[in-house]
């Protein structure tokens, strides 16, 4: 077989194009490829919803892919096991309700889990701002990771979407986005709370507790939940993360049924 770069060049593109038009506008636009922002792809594609997530960097998986200290080792407690298992992910009992798995497999099977459910991904997609129709937050406003990183002033591309989700970790994109160009967030306070220090055990329950509609038509899920209520981070243990991601699609699914 003679190889054509222009011919590779055209299958590229013509791929590209035909799946970049087919998410303008979807049930639901997920902002962040980590453990939450998969999950939560998955189990809304498994229902039949359309679902897209941007990853503003080259790989996905987020805080996940690193494991433990750059060790590729993650640790899951008993009562989000379920999620790995759905997803295949071998893992040990340690005992006393913990099991490790490898941190860089979770992360590439929950990312086919979700394709495989019919979730589209891209990534070096960064999201700028949000749609705003009213007082509802309809979709996200994108820009190549690149431009950004380069600082270049090119416009934007916008995604319609009926509800979307904040998955973006630590720093809560989203959620500073909506804060300071539309309105409160719905926090005591009205603002982001900030994260705490370190603790687990609290941690790894207000991840699951805080996943919930900050704004309407805006959803925060995974570390960016605790950042925008200040609770704590929760290190290389991912359960919180697995049923915040699988709370935020349950939450969506029962809005989305509704309408």
């Amino acid at each position: 077989m003679v190889i054509d770069d222009i011919l590779v060049t055209r299958n590229i593109f013509r791929r590209f194009s035909r799946e970049f038009q087919s998410i303008f506008e979807v049930d639901v636009a997920i902002a962040g490829a980590g453990p939450a922002g998969l999950v939560a792809g998955k189990y809304l594609a498994e229902a039949g919803k359309k679902v897209v997530i941007f990853e503003r960097k080259l790989s996905i998986g987020g805080g996940m892919w690193g494991g433990g200290m750059t060790f590729p080792v993650i640790v899951v407690q008993r009562d989000a096991k379920h999620v790995l298992d759905e997803a295949e992910v071998e893992m040990k009992n340690e005992g006393n309700g913990y099991y490790s798995a490898d941190s860089i497999e979770a992360v590439t099977k929950l990312c086919a889990m979700a394709i495989n459910a019919g979730t589209k991904i891209f990534n070096t997609v960064s999201v700028e701002d949000v749609l705003l129709r009213g007082k509802k937050i309809n979709g996200f406003v994108i820009n190549w990771s690149t431009v950004e990183i380069a600082g270049l002033h090119v416009d934007p591309l916008s995604i319609r979407a009926t509800y979307c989700v904040d998955a973006t970790g630590h720093a809560a994109e989203i959620c500073n986005i909506v804060r300071k160009k539309v309105g409160s967030l719905r926090t005591p306070t009205g603002d982001l709370q900030r994260e705490r220090s370190m603790c687990a055990e609290i941690g790894e329950k207000t991840v699951v507790e805080n996943t919930k509609e900050v704004y309407p038509g805006l959803f925060v899920a995974g570390m960016a939940a605790n950042a925008v209520y200040g609770a704590p981070r929760m290190g290389p243990i991912f359960g919180g993360m697995l049923l915040s991601g699988k709370k935020a699609a349950e939450l969506i699914l029962e809005k989305l049924n509704r309408s």
